[in-house]
C-alpha cells in the first residue's frame, strides 16, 4: 500500500477588504491557523493630537502558515474580510520562507523600514531630476542612502531599509 505524501506547511498570501487586515489576522488565529500581518507604527497628527498608530505594511495582504488542504482553505475563506488567496485562478501560491523570514527579522530588530515600489531583481532604472537626468542603471541608491529593497514577489510588494553604515557584499 503507497502512502500519501504529508502536506507541507507553507506561507501563503491571504488577500482582505480594505481596513479588514488587523480583524483577518484575529479572526485566523482564534481558528489555530497562523496569521502573520505585519505592522508598522507611524505618527498621526490630528488638529487636536498627536497619536502613534499601526498601520499594516502591506495593506490588503495577510499572511498564513498553513497545509494547503481543502478543511483549511475552507476555513480561511470563510473567515469574515478575506476575499481570496493569492494566486492563479484563486489557488494560492506559496510564498519562500525567506521572504516572510527577512520581514519578521526586520519588525523584531525595529528597524526603519518604509514601502518601496516594487522592483525585479535586476531591473533598469532612470534617474529623473538633476544633473544625472536620464541616466540609466540598476538601483542601488535612494535620496542619498544606500537601500537594501526585500520584496514578497507574490504580492508584488517591496520595502526599503537604509544599510548605510554596514558592508554588503553580493549574495
Amino acid at each position: 500500500m503507497e502512502r500519501m505524501p504529508v502536506a507541507e506547511m507553507n506561507w501563503y498570501a491571504v488577500r482582505t477588504r480594505s481596513r479588514h487586515e488587523k480583524s483577518v489576522a484575529r479572526q485566523l488565529e482564534e481558528r489555530g491557523i497562523t496569521a502573520f500581518l505585519p505592522l508598522v507604527t507611524q505618527l498621526r497628527r490630528w488638529s487636536d493630537r498627536r497619536k502613534l498608530v499601526q498601520f499594516p505594511l502591506f495593506p490588503g495582504y495577510t499572511f498564513v502558515r498553513l497545509t494547503y488542504e481543502p478543511p483549511v482553505r475552507l476555513a480561511v475563506l470563510q473567515t469574515e474580510g478575506v476575499v481570496h488567496f493569492v494566486g492563479t485562478h484563486g489557488h494560492g501560491i506559496p510564498i519562500p520562507d525567506e521572504q516572510i523570514e527577512s520581514i519578521q527579522t526586520l519588525l523584531r530588530n525595529d528597524v526603519l523600514i518604509e514601502s518601496h515600489p516594487y522592483l525585479k531583481i535586476g531591473q533598469r532604472v532612470r534617474l529623473r531630476g538633476g544633473s544625472l537626468e536620464g541616466m540609466e542603471g540598476i538601483l542601488v541608491a535612494r535620496k542619498g542612502h544606500r537601500m537594501l529593497v526585500i520584496s514578497v514577489e507574490l504580492i508584488q510588494r517591496s520595502l526599503a531599509i537604509q544599510v548605510d553604515g554596514y558592508d554588503v557584499e553580493p549574495a
